[in-house]
């Protein structure tokens, strides 16, 4: 079987900022709550059995406190920040696994998951649906992978490889010299992806760099890597079991007339009679 786990944050930024092309900002309250739904859906009609979704209930977590120039939800737009827990509850009415996450982020649970898919024989592939970097540190050779949905692009370990210059296992490393401007850490100045590339190869991790490298800056960069070091250890209900698919709850009839997409379960409710039969 293959497991798809999906970044629902950045879903759902996805979604809102595609609708505000068109809208001209007269955002539906549930327009893009409605969008991530409808992606799950299709991905469930084009053969997917074995998915779950990962949210940040709350913007902030743990990386707060440690650096005070982390992301935060300031300057989200409010009419996007009101469609997170909505989509946390329709995600579950609609009978898909859902991962809201508070102390850590959203990043973490993807990251736990694929950790738990990836040690269950009975898996043949893991997906992790983000075009996030950070993400690549979880990419196992062809059996875990990553998938930017807007470019269709499966990265791989190799394709990993090409785009850093490292292997997927030094991704935080690399991170933590260059830093990660979606997130709010700088790395370190005068060191450019190339150039954390090379000493990476050749040193290995971090805290394997001969004392002289980067001299006082050696606890800075070991502070933007632990930023950057994705937690496997989340509290998930996240067996492979509890992914697969078995059709909405009875609460999903009212959710899509909230949404006022009623089609959607017409479509749930058609998909699920058809894989019961």
């Amino acid at each position: 079987m293959i497991v798809h786990l999906i970044d629902g944050t950045y879903e759902l930024f996805r979604h809102f900022y595609g609708l505000r092309r068109f809208n001209k900002g007269k955002d539906k309250p549930y327009g893009a709550v409605s969008g991530v739904l409808n992606t799950c859906l299709q991905m469930i009609e084009e053969g997917a059995t074995h998915l779950g979704v990962a949210t940040d209930h709350v913007i902030e977590s743990f990386r707060n406190e440690l650096w005070p120039g982390y992301k935060t939800g300031e300057g989200v737009d409010p009419a996007l920040l009101a469609q997170f827990h909505p989509l946390e509850e329709a995600l579950a009415a609609m009978g898909v696994a859902v991962w809201p996450m508070t102390e850590l982020e959203a990043d973490d649970a993807l990251a736990s998951a694929a950790a738990i898919a990836a040690s269950d024989a009975r898996v043949e592939k893991v997906c992790i649906w983000t075009p996030d970097k950070d993400l690549a540190q979880c990419v196992q050779g062809e059996r875990v992978v990553q998938i930017d949905r807007r470019t269709q692009q499966i990265r791989d370990e190799a394709a990993v490889k090409a785009k850093f210059g490292v292997e997927p296992a030094l991704i935080p490393d690399f991170l933590g010299l260059v830093g990660d401007t979606a997130d709010g850490y700088p790395g370190l100045a005068g060191i450019g992806p190339v150039g954390a590339a090379r000493l990476l190869n050749r040193y290995g991790r971090i805290e394997d760099f001969p004392p002289d490298v980067l001299g006082e800056r050696r606890e800075q960069a070991l502070l933007f890597k632990n930023l950057a070091t994705l937690r496997r250890d989340a509290p998930l209900r996240a067996r492979v079991e509890d992914l697969a698919w078995r059709g909405p709850t009875p609460a999903f009839d009212a959710w899509t007339t909230r949404l006022g997409d009623e089609r959607l379960f017409t479509r749930c409710a058609r998909l699920a009679q058809r894989l019961a039969g």
